[in-house]
């Protein structure tokens, strides 16, 4: 137990010195000088930062495959999600689907970049057709961007909010649980005009009132690592990444390639089965592995994937390795 002092409640809207840390850290890699006292909110992880403009009634774009609580959250707040599909192995989007999405007179398109599940990386001319169809329909912009520091070469993470025109539209969302390994911690956070974090503020007082006080101050000295932090972190999951994935080539395996974040998709064709979940179940019990039916992220009907992740120790990873390789003994094909 901490001696200091910081067991009562915080500033609602964020420690001072957590605000401040991550104004100046966010400030630098967004390249705009973010106003600290109007233009940040602190939250109690990312998912509550997104939850911030939809009313009952409005329409929101969801990219499928998408992070589970998406889709909840637009429901929850009385919106209807739209779904657009990515299409793999690249999960590039239709710009002609995307536009008739958008022409649905809709309120917010949901962004996770880099994505969860599939690890795409949206390209700057990716970025910008999604920044033309906003500002042509009115539309807001919310960002997922918690993977912004674990992007594999040759891709680059783009903040939207950086593009041209768009800091207006973008409520930029993120959290320290992906960057920092303190997923327990549920520090979030919001930066968006102020006319946006006015209204996230009252969301964010009668939701939750306000993160946990000390860990809002033992993550201040995260905040302020410099660059060479962020550069051990690339290099530590592409070294993950690329033992795992040849791990997966080796055994015959087919996956996607992720171009951001820890995850990795499998490809279960071969075993027929007609239910994904069927196929999770058989291979925590019989093989000693788990994963989350791919079937959790699509809005279409996928049944052929699973998702993996390599964000362990080298140890775990090797073991999940040797016990896949009885892959194809233990799961007889349907």
């Amino acid at each position: 137990m901490t001696r200091e002092d910081f067991h009562q409640y915080s500033i609602t809207w964020g420690a001072q010195n957590f605000i401040e840390a991550l104004a100046e850290k966010q400030s630098s890699l967004m390249r705009r000088k973010i106003d600290l006292n109007g233009e940040i909110v602190v939250t109690c992880g990312g998912t509550e930062a997104m939850m911030t403009v939809a009313n009952p009634g409005d329409k929101v774009i969801v990219f499928s495959p998408f992070y589970e609580n998406y889709g909840a959250d637009a429901i929850l707040s009385g919106a209807e999600p739209i779904y657009v599909p990515l299409y793999p192995p690249e999960f590039n989007f239709n710009a002609d689907e995307l536009e008739a999405a958008f022409k649905q007179r809709l309120k917010a398109l949901i962004l996770c970049n880099p994505s969860n599940p599939c690890g795409k990386v949206f390209t700057y001319d990716e970025l910008k057709l999604i920044a033309n169809f906003a500002e042509k329909y009115d539309t807001f912009v919310i960002t997922d961007e918690v993977y912004e520091h674990i992007v594999y070469e040759p891709h680059r993470h783009i903040y939207f909010a950086s593009l041209p025109g768009m800091w207006e539209r973008t409520i930029s969302c993120s959290s320290l649980s992906k960057t920092y390994s303190i997923t327990g911690w549920r520090l979030g956070y919001i930066i968006a005009p102020p006319h946006i974090i006015d209204v996230a503020k009252k969301v964010h007082d009668f939701l939750t009132v306000g993160a946990a006080a000390p860990l809002q101050e033992a993550a201040v000295t995260g905040l302020r690592f410099g660059d060479d932090y962020y550069k051990w972190l690339q290099d530590k999951y592409t070294r993950k990444r690329n033992l795992f994935l040849k791990g997966l080539d080796d055994l015959g395996i087919v996956h996607t390639t992720p171009q951001g974040a820890y995850y990795v998709l499998l490809d279960i064709s071969e075993f027929g089965f007609d239910s994904d979940l069927k196929f999770c179940e058989a291979l925590a019990r019989d093989v000693g592995v788990g994963a989350v039916p791919g079937s959790s992220f699509f809005r279409e009907p996928v049944n052929h994937l699973i998702r993996l992740h390599f964000a362990k120790k080298d140890e775990t990873l090797n073991e999940a390795l040797n016990r896949l390789e009885g892959l194809r003994r233990k799961i007889t094909p349907k």
